[in-house]
């Protein structure tokens, strides 16, 4: 007789809905002031009893179970969901208010307090505000929950969280700490978790004794530090990263760029972290022979140690609820319950704290969790099914990192404003090494305790896993095309949710389809790889464009689009360069205007080409002659075809059709380096959506004459912290001043550079400068043509 064939475990997805309801209104009930929480939640209640009342009697004349059945207990789970969530949240909020705190917030009063630490500091670094050498100041940011305040004699009891931002001697305080403290209140925003925003006035004063808890994780991450020192710097910063979200000791190269290729997650406590952990201690004992009964003992007991080991804040807590959550329902035997924990995990998490609702993290974590119980093991199943059975670690090594990369998606374009097309690659290759660093990682803080030198030995046997994940980062961040241009905000959110939900309904369709017609699997194969060839291979110029670096070789021709089949030139390159063809394939046939930032001839070598048979509006140039033959000979052309030449400093302003200019520079004649490239016009523009910053050959001393200018003029400054593009100064040259650099540093550099040039062009100073930012490295010289968008996304012609 056939056995019957086990059914794999139904998902139970009747409280998703209700959840996500719940969340949303939660998130919107932010702005509310508490009273209309109160009768939100009140409303919600009476709601509830009357469909409790109808729902009675709709059983009591239709017992006949059908779908709609579940339809007044959805209804009913939605509705307590919603008093939960809006209850708790008007009760947070009328405590927070409670005593004199709103009077005194309001009064900007200068009060001394007493209170309780919410969170690790966040320690960031200051900006300089003077030319000394020296570092500037690092600002403490965290919260702590005053309980007593005094003002002007009075004291009164409170619970109110305020966001505090000090100076690194607050950077010693920790979770639960209880310190004494004199700050002024200012106001925060309503929406905000903190009810005010307090700047103090000298260092904390602790009261009482440090919690054991937060002893205890002190002394192991400490002893986890110590342990790792001897390590490569990659693994000594990796190994506590992993672990306890450590990453003091990263590399800010290596931090841009696990951001970049969507490997962050990896650095931060979070619930795949937990996972691991708990799924390696229920491992060991499977193989030590634990009874089935111990096992959750001994995984409650590792989850309790791994909490205290990354400190129990409310982030902590929040990842370790995740993780084992996602474990419970990536479980054969469990994952029809994965769900529902999942739902009411996180009803629970928005009533202890309804700020989460507006939380990045918490939503991210949410929906990674999601992702794993919906996907991975259908995904798992179907991978596996087509590989012999000691390969059945491949499916969920490839489904895990997809289901989180495609449920998170929307939510990172708000972050990112792209959607990357490596993270998912990059998390596949790094996967098989994260699990071994992470248990490995835990191992070494356990060893510690006892050792420090046979911990430093665990640290070694940890060193080459987490090595492999920081090449893996270093590597894909490099990858051409690595992200793809995307809608930023909201539109572009809710677009990429529908391109999601159709590839994940359409793609069992799609496989059938093409194993049953080759013609459809052939048009498949066609339609993946034109998506997955970059753009510029198949459409230029891109619809929109705002702005082209022309690859015109060891000069610069930069583009600007101001209307239909017009633009302004900002250099037109070396003679023989190519920048009439590069005007051609972008349509332009009229230049409104051709600005020549300075007279050397990798700038103004082939305006005759640039000119010959296109209306010109006028010649713009630099105040300085030098040298004196290209002077004549820009001034012969312009004459020959009656083109005006303006001559342009600092201040001026160029308004033509949809492009907007401010000139920078030149302000005066600078001592000191190539008074030629000194004397670049620099152009701040505007082109649609788009800000750039064109710095021309500038070298190092009219840099730093434009930084002194910024710090006079604020609207400089505003411009500064704005930008989108800024093209690198002199074909990446490393005579530049940093300090200005650091000013006007943008998510895209543009280096104009020609392929094998002699001078060594771009230098590794400016690509490190670069690279340092963040900022994503356009070159002419690899990409061709370059191409911004308003977003801004960027598109290259190679």
């Amino acid at each position: 007789m056939t056995p019957e064939r086990q059914q794999p475990p139904v998902l139970d997805l009747r409280l998703l809905l209700p959840c996500l309801s719940a969340w949303g209104l939660g998130a919107w009930a932010l702005s509310w002031s508490g009273q209309q929480r109160a009768v939100g939640a009140l409303g919600a209640v009476a709601l509830l009893l009357v469909a409790l009342a109808a729902g009675v009697r709709y059983r009591g004349r239709h017992a006949r179970p059908s779908w709609r059945r579940d339809g007044p207990g959805v209804v009913a789970l939605g509705l307590v969901a919603a008093a939960l969530v809006l209850g708790s949240s008007a009760a947070h909020e009328s405590t927070r208010r409670v005593g004199p705190i709103d009077e005194l917030v309001a009064q900007g009063a200068m009060v001394q307090a007493q209170g309780v630490v919410l969170t690790e500091p966040i320690v960031r670094a200051g900006r300089a505000s003077s030319d000394s050498g020296s570092d500037p100041p690092r600002q403490v940011l965290l919260r702590v929950r005053l309980e007593s305040v005094t003002a002007r004699g009075v004291t009164t009891s409170v619970s109110a969280p305020v966001f505090v931002r000090a100076k690194e001697s607050w950077a010693d305080v920790g979770w639960r700490d209880r310190i004494s403290l004199t700050g002024k209140l200012s106001p925060a925003d309503p929406a905000d978790p903190e009810v005010a925003l307090l700047s103090p006035r000298g260092p904390p004063r602790p009261v009482g004794e440090p919690s054991v808890v937060r002893s205890a994780a002190e002394h192991l991450r400490s002893g986890m530090r110590t342990a790792v020192e001897p390590l490569p710097s990659d693994a000594r910063a990796l190994l506590p990263a992993l672990v306890i979200g450590d990453t003091s000791l990263t590399p800010q190269e290596l931090t841009d760029d696990m951001l970049v290729t969507g490997m962050s997650h990896l650095s931060a406590v979070s619930g795949s972290n937990v996972a691991v952990v708990l799924a390696a201690l229920v491992g060991a004992c499977r193989i030590s022979g634990v009874r089935r009964r111990w096992r959750p003992w001994v995984a409650g007991a590792g989850l309790a140690f791994f909490v205290v080991l990354a400190r129990p804040e409310p982030s902590v807590i929040r990842a370790a609820t995740m993780g084992a959550i996602g474990l419970l329902g990536m479980s054969s035997s469990r994952r029809g319950s994965g769900t529902p924990a999942l739902c009411a995990a996180i009803l629970v998490l928005l009533a202890v704290d309804p700020w989460l609702a507006r939380s990045y993290g918490f939503v991210l974590s949410s929906l990674a969790t999601l992702g794993l119980l919906l996907f991975v093991r259908p995904w798992s199943a179907a991978i596996n099914a087509h590989l012999p059975p000691r390969l059945h670690l491949v499916g969920p090594a490839i489904a895990i990192p997809l289901a989180a990369q495609l449920v998170c998606g929307p939510v990172i374009v708000l972050l990112q404003g792209n959607v990357s097309l490596i993270a998912v690659a990059a998390n596949l290759v790094a996967a098989p090494f994260v699990a071994p660093a992470t248990v490995l990682g835990v191992s070494i803080a356990l060893v510690a305790v006892l050792s420090t030198t046979l911990a430093t030995l665990v640290g070694w046997c940890g060193a080459p896993f987490a090595l492999a994940i920081a090449w893996t980062a270093r590597v894909s961040a490099d990858v051409p095309g690595g992200a793809l241009p995307w809608p930023d905000g909201a539109p572009g959110a809710v677009l990429l949710a529908l391109v999601t939900t159709l590839g994940v309904l359409a793609g069992p369709w799609a496989v059938r389809r093409s194993r049953a017609s080759p013609i459809v699997a052939l048009a498949l194969v066609v339609v993946v790889a034109i998506s997955a060839l970059p753009q510029r291979t198949l459409v230029w110029p891109p619809a929109g464009w705002r702005v082209v670096a022309c690859d015109v070789g060891q000069g610069d021709g930069l583009v600007l689009a101001s209307g239909p089949g017009r633009a302004v030139l900002v250099d037109v390159g070396p003679e023989g360069g190519g920048i009439d063809a590069c005007l051609r394939r972008l349509g332009v046939r009229t230049l409104d205007a051709v600005v020549l930032t300075h007279f050397h001839d990798d700038h103004v070598g082939d305006l005759a080409a640039a000119i010959d048979d296109r209306p010109v509006g006028r010649i713009l140039v630099t105040p300085v002659d030098d040298p004196q033959w290209a002077t004549r000979q820009v001034q012969e052309l312009a004459a020959e075809r009656s083109i005006p030449v303006t001559r342009v400093v600092a201040g001026g302003r160029l308004e033509m059709g949809e492009v907007s200019a401010t000139a920078w520079w030149p302000g005066r004649v600078v001592a000191g380096g190539s008074a030629a490239n000194n004397a670049s016009i620099v152009l701040h523009v505007r082109v649609g959506q788009t800000s750039a910053l064109l710095l021309g050959d500038i070298e190092q001393e009219a840099g730093h004459a434009m930084l002194l200018a910024m710090r006079r003029d604020p609207m400089m400054a505003a411009a500064a912290a704005d930008l989108d593009v800024v093209k690198m100064p002199h074909h990446g040259s490393s005579n530049l001043d940093e300090d200005f650099m650091d000013r006007v540093a943008a998510p895209v550099a543009i280096i104009s550079v020609g392929e094998d040039n002699t001078y060594g062009h771009p230098t590794p100073a400016a690509l490190r400068w670069a690279r340092d930012h963040g900022a994503r490295v356009l070159r002419t010289d690899q990409d061709g043509d370059i191409a911004v968008v308003d977003g801004p996304a960027v598109l290259t012609s190679r």
